[in-house]
């Protein structure tokens, strides 16, 4: 039973973990880099945090019933178009509700909350926050550049192509990142974060047409016994997997477009750090405050982080 369990809880992520860990660690990571003099000592000095508490949104999905659709925007849930979607949050709510927007997704909305949220933690020198909304924050910016994260169509479900979602974001970069270029230059003031994110979204969303009639043409032209692999995992499960010929031949069909996410990925993320700062007055990231997590926040992440390696999902998988 505890292998059965484990294995459906594997399942869930690689169908599921935008980006997957792996590739949210990766951006993270290499998003410190993009950014100036004044702002990369204290993220260099703070980057194992802010590479390994990259995925903590996925984890808080385990938890908390209000977290899932921060990760998504179902266009065609609101409009045919996406520019008939209103741009402010109130706006929305008074157009659709808070129910409809729940459940098609918040995520511009959200990016623009957390952003503000780290605004303030740099304006009272919170180190413990500033790691915090820094990591969550690019973790939603990752979100939003992934194409299949703007669509109700979300995993193929509607198209017969299930498990595309976690195929596209997770097994072709961690297969391919290697041969990625992860030069972006540096990051760049932003003018206003709530603009900034609907154009990433919308992008995105330009894209998921390509994404899965390219993998639809490329199933009709394989076998299915080439089409997937099985590997053994160090816990003796028997993973079923896109196999490497499969996997190459779609990388190869979408002509570097998981390459140009990630690359987006990183560069937006660095410059909503560092406007973030900007907005905060540029403080010296000096004499920090010491504020310590109090008792209440200590049980509740040990109750999400439990949660999350008992695989106790709730909310909509995405």
């Amino acid at each position: 039973m505890r292998r059965l369990l484990l294995f459906l809880m594997l399942a869930i992520l690689l169908i599921c973990g935008s980006w997957g860990f792996f590739g949210h660690q990766k951006i993270n990571n290499l998003a410190v880099y993009t950014l100036p003099s004044g702002l990369i000592s204290f993220y260099k000095i703070n980057q194992k945090y802010i590479t390994e508490h990259a995925a903590d949104p996925d984890k808080r999905r385990y938890a908390d019933t209000a977290e899932a659709p921060r990760h998504y925007l179902d266009v065609e849930n609101y409009e045919k178009n996406i520019d008939s979607i209103p741009f402010i949050w109130k706006d929305a709510v008074n157009k659709y509700g808070l129910k409809k927007l729940n459940k098609s997704g918040i995520l511009p909305w959200h990016i623009q909350r957390t952003y503000y949220n780290l605004v303030k933690a740099f304006k009272d020198l919170d180190s413990l926050k500033i790691l915090k909304y820094s990591s969550d924050l690019g973790h939603y910016i990752g979100d939003a550049h992934v194409p299949l994260h703007t669509t109700e169509n979300h995993n193929g479900q509607l198209t017969n192509q299930v498990g595309i979602h976690g195929f596209w974001e997770s097994r072709i970069p961690e297969l391919f990142h290697s041969n990625y270029n992860f030069w972006v230059g540096k990051a760049e003031y932003i003018e206003n974060p709530l603009q900034k994110s609907w154009q990433i979204i919308k992008n995105s969303h330009s894209l998921v047409d390509s994404t899965l009639v390219l993998e639809m043409k490329l199933s009709k032209s394989f076998d299915s016994d080439k089409k997937f692999s099985f590997s053994e995992r160090n816990n003796g499960l028997v993973m079923k997997q896109y196999s490497l010929e499969y996997s190459k031949a779609y990388q190869d069909a979408l002509n570097g477009m998981v390459e140009r996410q990630m690359r987006a990925s990183i560069i937006a993320i660095g410059s909503y750090w560092y406007s973030a700062w900007i907005d905060a007055g540029q403080p010296k990231l000096t004499n920090f405050k010491k504020i310590d997590l109090n008792l209440e926040e200590i049980k509740e992440n040990n109750k999400i982080e439990e949660k999350y390696k008992n695989g106790v999902l709730l909310g909509r998988e995405i």
